[in-house]
């Protein structure tokens, strides 16, 4: 290599290096400007500022050096490296994932860059994508515990459960005090509805490390699930008296009884105060204060910690109701154009397990209509089921990139066959599964067309009632991204309304509308139709669904466990004079 004047000499560099690695940024950098003096272009000088840099939180300057010892050494892999750490940690996460594709194409054994760009991709909803990367990065490190447990997390997501089962399980053969695996299986288990496994993984982790923060809050979400209050409380508490755990305080808020003087409160707005809380916490803690002074209430306290809550949700997501539109919009072409050639295609074979879907918008009563389903002998409540999402959203991101073409009869049968496969796999011999994720609305296109014979019972309450309670509760799912805005909430709701006048057009007679308010009002009528609408012979438990001590994976898993509360779609009317500009956008509706 040439040098500006004279050759950089080792003892010098590892010299500045030692200062670095022992924690003495300033003297490394000073150590570096007087480097600069001979050779100021010297690619290993900057990339080490740059580091330096780095470790004083000052990211622009680091990038600013990464990028100058690029332009003097372009094919410098650990320069390019070490710049998509740092975009990574800004959340610029696409540039991210163009420098550490560089650094590969340099360097392509470079194992951290190889590894890193799969957690990019993870963060970024790649999972597919991720997936792969994470087995090149295990190409080159097989025994990476790591990676190893990325990529089971990425199976987790795209809803390949009996993979991600199968890496944890090869993992805790290997390592079977990993009590992160092991937690992660008690995961899989609850969603599977596996209750008593997924209690014992739980358990399992916190003997190995009884101060595991997430296996006390997975314990207290799991009791919840069950309406077992008192044992829910518990481990919450548990988890915060050992990390004043953000997500505990939260689910907390709904369990709990406070008075005003309740430690609590104060611990909340204490930690509230640190300008360094991370920005999901502060969400958490904010709408814990929120749903604490409605219990007190505290109007004005309420809608402060709430507003503030929803805020920084809605910035954190960067929901689009222009994306929104575009997708709903897109399905009604695919779904005007193409689908009724398709739909004599496809199998129409019975299958061992017939889902019944339930949909309509979040808060308008699916969880009531589940359960009460589930109390009867012949049908197994599996709660909200994602997989139609993860298989159905690539097919309309494809159909928005142009490839109109994609919609197909292998594709369809695709759909069936993974659909199917997942329900093979919940904890239940029933034959008759419920699938209540409100969203699914969406694909009801979809369904009819890999399940024609399929019930989907539309459950629709008050526009002002449902979009209140949207407004009021934290939905972790990115696709409930439009519920932290009034705007956002209007414009999802007209989109809502409009795609199910269409499917209603196009499907006469195949759709089940249930009014909440007539079911509320007049129990066993609207109950008895709805049984036999599902083809089912009646059965009086469901009358008691209230009785049932089945998981109930919703926010509404207190409320479920209550009998019918005629006045709940009122509940809006005494917060008139704070969601104006929601009941006005609502007019209409």
């Amino acid at each position: 290599m040439l040098m500006d004047k004279k050759e950089l000499s080792e003892k010098k560099v590892d010299s500045v290096i030692e200062l670095f690695s022992n924690g003495k940024i300033s003297e490394a950098l000073d150590s570096i400007e007087l480097l600069f003096k001979d050779h100021s272009n010297e690619s290993l000088l900057l990339n080490i500022r740059g580091a330096c840099y780095a470790a004083l939180n000052q990211p622009e300057e680091a990038i600013n050096n990464y990028k100058d010892a690029l332009v003097t050494k372009p094919d410098y892999a650990d320069a390019s490296y070490n710049l998509g750490n740092v975009l990574k940690d800004l959340g610029r996460l696409e540039e991210a994932v163009k420098s550490y594709k560089k650094t590969i194409a340099i360097e392509p054994n470079y194992y951290a860059a190889q590894h890193n760009l799969g957690v990019t991709l993870q963060e970024l909803g790649l999972f597919n994508d991720a997936a792969e990367q994470y087995e090149q990065a295990l190409n080159i490190k097989p025994d990476n515990i790591e990676a190893r447990i990325n990529l089971g997390s990425v199976y987790q997501s795209l809803g390949q459960l009996e993979e991600a089962i199968e890496q944890y399980e090869s993992i805790l053969s290997a390592y079977p005090e990993n009590v992160e695996v092991l937690n992660n299986l008690g995961i899989i288990y609850r969603e599977l509805g596996h209750t008593g496994e997924a209690i014992s993984y739980y358990k399992k982790a916190l003997e190995i490390n009884p101060r595991f923060t997430g296996a006390y809050y997975n314990l207290g979400f799991i009791y919840q699930d069950l309406g077992q209050v008192e044992n829910s409380i518990e481990q919450y508490e548990k988890a915060i008296s050992i990390s004043n755990h953000a997500w505990s305080y939260h689910n907390l808020s709904y369990l709990k009884q406070y008075n005003p003087g309740d430690p609590q409160i104060a611990e909340i707005q204490t930690l509230l105060s640190n300008t360094k809380l991370g920005s999901l916490d502060r969400i958490h803690l904010c709408l814990a204060l929120a749903k604490i002074h409605e219990k007190l209430g505290n109007q004005i306290e309420f809608f402060q910690y709430l507003n503030e809550g929803n805020g920084l949700r809605k910035k954190e997501l960067g929901y689009s109701l222009e994306q929104s539109t575009k997708i709903h919009s897109a399905i009604i072409k695919m779904f005007t154009s193409r689908i009724p050639s398709i739909i004599k295609k496809v199998s129409n074979d019975k299958s061992k397990k017939s889902p019944i879907f339930i949909v309509g918008m979040p808060r308008s009563g699916t969880s009531l209509v589940e359960q009460i389903l589930d109390s009867h002998n012949k049908v197994y409540g599996a709660g909200e089921l994602n997989t139609l999402t993860k298989l159905v959203n690539p097919v309309i991101k494809n159909y928005l990139a142009g490839d109109i073409q994609n919609l197909t009869e292998k594709t369809l049968l695709f759909i069936y066959a993974e659909y199917l496969d997942m329900l093979s796999h919940l904890n239940t011999s029933k034959k008759v599964i419920t699938d209540k994720l409100p969203l699914n609305f969406q694909y009801i296109g979809f369904i009819l067309s890999i399940f024609p014979d399929a019930k989907i019972i539309h459950l629709k309450r008050d526009a002002r009632a449902t979009c209140w309670s949207n407004y009021k509760h934290f939905f972790t799912d990115v696709e409930n991204g439009y519920s932290h805005n009034f705007e956002d909430l209007v414009g999802f709701y007209s989109l809502y309304d409009k795609l199910m006048d269409f499917w209603h057009d196009l499907y006469p007679n195949k759709i089940y509308d249930l009014c909440y308010e007539d079911l509320t009002n007049d129990q066993e009528n609207e109950t008895r139709k709805l049984i036999e609408y599902c083809d089912l012979d009646w059965d009086k438990n469901c009358l008691n669904f209230h009785q049932n001590e089945r998981q109930v994976k919703t926010p509404s898993t207190l409320q479920v466990r209550q009998k019918i509360y005629k006045g709940s779609s009122d509940a809006w009317k005494k917060h008139w004079a704070h969601i104006q500009p929601l009941i006005k956008g609502l007019k209409s509706y």
